[in-house]
């Protein structure tokens, strides 16, 4: 297992997806594996452009939300917090309807750094967008409180 918390899609939802532009999209955390992290986000008008077809734009926010969260979840966040340094999404089909879901995996998971991959598919699984996101691991001044009072794993 990668992480250094105990948590569950639930507590995610809680800590992470609410009072901010993740949830004012929709996006929610639907299940943690012990190497990923998977939410959903619904193809409607909050993510849609102009033409009618899901925004690329809402793509890269489901992936880097997931990714920063996962990436923070890797870290002692006593110690460390994890911030996006670079994103590369490749947009490869759309959907006008329904919701689709984020998959974020770790590539790698530096001191200094982590690289994550995303997959955005829909419902069937087809792959609608093949994401990138590396962050960078920072020490916490002691002025920086971000600890989420998550359990640690052992």
């Amino acid at each position: 297992m990668i992480w250094k918390y105990k948590f569950d899609s639930e507590t995610v939802n809680l800590l992470f997806f609410k009072d901010n532009m993740i949830g004012l999209l929709g996006i929610k955390c639907v299940e943690v594996g012990n190497d990923f992290l998977k939410a959903s986000m619904p193809v409607d008008e909050r993510t849609k452009q102009s033409a009618g077809l899901l925004h690329g734009g809402a793509n890269v926010t489901l992936a880097e939300s997931i990714g920063s969260i996962a990436a923070n979840l890797c870290v002692d966040q006593d110690k460390y917090y994890a911030v996006g340094l670079e994103i590369n999404a490749n947009h490869i089909r759309t959907k006008h309807e329904g919701f689709v879901i984020g998959i974020a995996k770790p590539i790698h998971i530096g001191q200094m750094t982590q690289i994550w991959e995303i997959k955005i598919e829909d419902e069937t699984g087809k792959l609608l967008c093949m994401v990138r996101h590396t962050v960078a691991v920072l020490p916490k001044s002691a002025a920086q409180k971000m600890h989420f009072n998550l359990p640690k794993t052992n």
